[in-house]
C-alpha cells in the first residue's frame, strides 16, 4: 500500500520560475511556425501543459513569450552538440557533407521562424566563432595534414554554401543537394593549376581552393527577403 509520504516522494519537482520560463518557450515555438504571431496565449498554455494565468505570472504578455521563444531557438547550444556528434573518423566529404546538413537544417528553420512571424526580432544571442571553429578543428584533426587551408577557413566556407543553399528564394533555383556542395567544397571545380599534372580527385589538396581563405570573422550576412535584417547564428 502506497503512503502519503512515498506518494508525495514520487510527485514531480516542482519547476522553479526560470524552469518554467523556459517550458513555456520551448512548446512556444511550434505554434509559431504554424500561427506565427497570430498564435493566442490559450494555445501557448496548452502546448505548455499549464494554466493561461500562469504563462503571466512567468512573462509579463505574449510578446515577451515571442521574444524568449525565438531566443531559445536561435540559442547555439544544440546545434553545436549536433556537429559534436559527427564521428571525426568518418572520410572526409562525408563529414562535410554531414556538416552542411546541419548547417542547412538550422539556417532553414531560422528563415521559417522568420517568415511566420514576418519580422526579425533581434534576441541577445553570443556568437562565439571560437567556438564553433574548435568543433570543426576536432572534426578535421585526422586529415590536418591534406587540408590547404585551416579549419576556421573550412567553417566560412561550409557556412556560406549552407547559408545560400538554405535562402528560400535562392534554394529554389538550384538543384545542388549537400553531396554535391560537400564535393565542391572538398575539390574544388578544377583538377589542379593551368599545365600541371591531373590531381587526384580524393584529395583536397587538388580543389583549387586558394590558400589565402576567408578570415574567420568575416562570416556571411545578406539581405533576407523580409522588411527587417537578421544574422542567423550558430
Amino acid at each position: 500500500m502506497t503512503t502519503t509520504s512515498e506518494a508525495r516522494k514520487r510527485r514531480a519537482k516542482p519547476m522553479s520560475v526560470d524552469e518554467r520560463r523556459e517550458a513555456i518557450a520551448r512548446a512556444t515555438l511550434p505554434l509559431l511556425m504554424a500561427h506565427g504571431r497570430d498564435v493566442t496565449t490559450r494555445q501557448i498554455a496548452e502546448a505548455a501543459g499549464v494554466a493561461e494565468g500562469t504563462l503571466f505570472r512567468v512573462y509579463d504578455n505574449k510578446d515577451a513569450i515571442v521574444d524568449a521563444a525565438v531566443a531559445a531557438y536561435l540559442e547555439p547550444g544544440p546545434f553545436r552538440a549536433e556537429l559534436r556528434r559527427i564521428d571525426p573518423q568518418l572520410p572526409l566529404e562525408l563529414k562535410v557533407r554531414l556538416i552542411i546538413d546541419r548547417f542547412h537544417d538550422r539556417f532553414t528553420g531560422i528563415f521559417g521562424v522568420f517568415a511566420a512571424l514576418g519580422t526579425h526580432p533581434r534576441p541577445p544571442v553570443d556568437i562565439n566563432v571560437d567556438a564553433i571553429v574548435a568543433i570543426f578543428a576536432e572534426l578535421l584533426e585526422p586529415e590536418l595534414e591534406r587540408l590547404r587551408v585551416p579549419p576556421a577557413t573550412v567553417f566560412a566556407f561550409v557556412r556560406v554554401v549552407a547559408f545560400a543553399s538554405a535562402l528560400p528564394h535562392f534554394s529554389s533555383t538550384i538543384s545542388l543537394d549537400s553531396a554535391e556542395l560537400a564535393s565542391l567544397v572538398c575539390h574544388g571545380i578544377a583538377h589542379g593549376p593551368p599545365g600541371g599534372p591531373p590531381a587526384e580527385a580524393s584529395s583536397p589538396a587538388a580543389a583549387g581552393i586558394p590558400a589565402a581563405g576567408i578570415p574567420a570573422t568575416d562570416l556571411p550576412t545578406t539581405e533576407i527577403p523580409t522588411t527587417e535584417r537578421s544574422e542567423p547564428c550558430s
